[in-house]
């Protein structure tokens, strides 16, 4: 066996209290009576080579990206358009209509805080042409809890190495330089910076068992290395220690907190009601959130599909018609699925050819799409119900295959053929009406078997990779 030292990551897994969901009382009991607890550590999977990638495309991900930053942007601060966008959705999806419940409150209130900081992952594949050219095309952007940053920036130097051990020398020096982790970083450091308050401390907020806690690492000690205190709370913790002074600065085990990280809180299943109070105590407060209710509900899946309408990007860069062409051309087909005669006409589309679709949900997190047999069998449930809007259908992306050998624990190594998806870090901090920070912050590649249609490396589907630019 080959050695990367810490260029592998581990995931850290609490055995006991993952299987059977014991507080940390009751871990701490066990503990006490000698029970034995088992901590398991192994490497983040990924794959055996890098993935050959465009050359050309990359680059344009990696150029839109700013343009992407200043979208997302400007849609949280349009809340006619988040009104207008998500109005049949909120009413049929609680989840949504639950954060944009938090969104309304904060709006009448009045927000507090003036720098926005925004970290987020842009998505894509590459889409095949008759002709046999690729095109990009958007799978999704993540605007809350945008992954594995961290490991991505230390996976360069497991391929190098593997390469180099191969006898490709030269194609080891092929292997772009990538440091997410220093990239978002620098946004939260940006945003601590304009907070003010040396004291002040940035707060991930996480779940009690977290499985890619070396990924939440790499970015915390880049913020470390600038001498910016870090503390991990969970949404229990904020809300039995938390509280809004007189100035709603916010403070939580006595520490002020200058930022809230959310490296949790995107699925239904992360709230109680105590949860959701204690949501709306952090969005009221004086902290940044990253992201704050507004940003967060413009990386839904029901905003992505109305952005594609004729003349919605034009509302955002008025005078910028090459921002608009830019952003536009990495669009895939959108389908609306309200009622009516365009949703009507959508679900038809569908049901007739539904291995050219994707249906997705307004989720995050990975798992969530359906396809083919899975769209017809939900659609002809919902077709004539309002549950349907809370649904959007998208093109299915037919990227070309390559083949790679997948490194996961308990898996038989075997050549297989895969499917990559490439995502781009973004990062901004606007202060009030300036933008001091916008920047493209690394990259990302994931790779997974044509055999899954959906799921990502959290979801012990994809691994990660490095893409070999042909």
């Amino acid at each position: 066996m080959w050695k990367t030292g810490k260029s592998f990551q581990v995931m850290l897994v609490e055995r006991m209290p993952r299987v059977c969901k014991l507080s940390r009382q009751t871990v701490a009991t066990l503990k006490n009576l000698k029970y034995k607890i088992y901590f398991v550590v192994t490497y983040a999977p990924f794959t055996l080579f890098p993935s050959p990638v465009p050359k050309d495309t990359f680059h344009q991900a990696l150029a839109v990206q700013t343009h992407y930053n200043r979208l997302v942007d400007r849609i949280s601060q349009d809340s006619s358009f988040l009104e207008e966008a998500l109005a049949t959705t909120i009413k049929v999806d609680d989840f949504t209509g639950r954060l944009f419940n938090i969104y309304r409150h904060v709006l009448q209130e009045g927000k507090t805080q003036s720098i926005v900081l925004g970290l987020n992952r842009s998505d894509y594949m590459l889409d095949q042409n008759g002709d046999g050219s690729a095109s990009l095309k958007q799978i999704e952007i993540n605007t809350i809890a945008a992954s594995f940053g961290g490991l991505a920036s230390h996976t360069p130097n497991v391929h190098r190495h593997i390469l180099k051990v191969a006898g490709r020398l030269e194609d080891s020096k092929r292997i772009l330089d990538n440091n997410p982790s220093a990239g978002l970083a620098k946004g939260l450091a940006k945003a601590w910076e304009l907070y003010g308050s040396e004291r002040a401390v940035v707060l991930y907020l996480v779940e009690e068992l977290q499985r890619n806690i070396f990924d939440h690492r790499y970015v915390e000690n880049e913020l470390w290395k600038r001498n910016i205190p870090v503390i991990r709370r969970q949404f229990e913790d904020v809300a039995k220690t938390g509280f809004l002074d007189q100035d709603k600065r916010l403070f939580v085990d006595g520490r002020e907190v200058a930022i809230v990280y959310f490296r949790n809180g995107y699925m239904p299943q992360n709230y109680t009601e105590q949860n959701w109070e204690a949501r709306l105590m952090m969005e009221r407060s004086l902290a940044v959130k990253c992201p704050d209710i507004s940003t967060h509900l413009a990386g839904t899946k029901k905003v992505q599909q109305e952005l594609a309408r004729p003349g919605v990007l034009e509302r955002f860069f008025p005078g910028e018609p090459d921002v608009v062409d830019q952003i536009r051309a990495t669009f895939a087909g959108l389908y609306t699925l309200d009622m009516g005669p365009e949703g009507d006409k959508t679900v038809a589309m569908a049901l007739a050819k539904p291995d050219q679709f994707v249906l997705k949900p307004q989720r995050e997190g990975g798992g969530n799409n359906l396809y083919g047999a899975e769209i017809c069998q939900v659609l002809e449930g919902v077709k004539q119900s309002t549950e349907r809007m809370a649904y959007i259908l998208m093109d299915k992306v037919q990227p070309r295959p390559v083949h790679n050998y997948l490194l996961r624990l308990g898996t038989p190594l075997k050549l297989s053929t895969c499917l990559s998806e490439l995502g781009v870090f973004g990062a901004y901090v606007r202060h009030g009406q300036d933008m001091v920070l916008n920047e493209c912050a690394g990259h990302l590649l994931r790779t997974k078997s044509d055999e899954h249609s959906d799921g990502g490396v959290a979801a012990g589907v994809a691994v990660l990779d490095n893409p070999f630019l042909v």
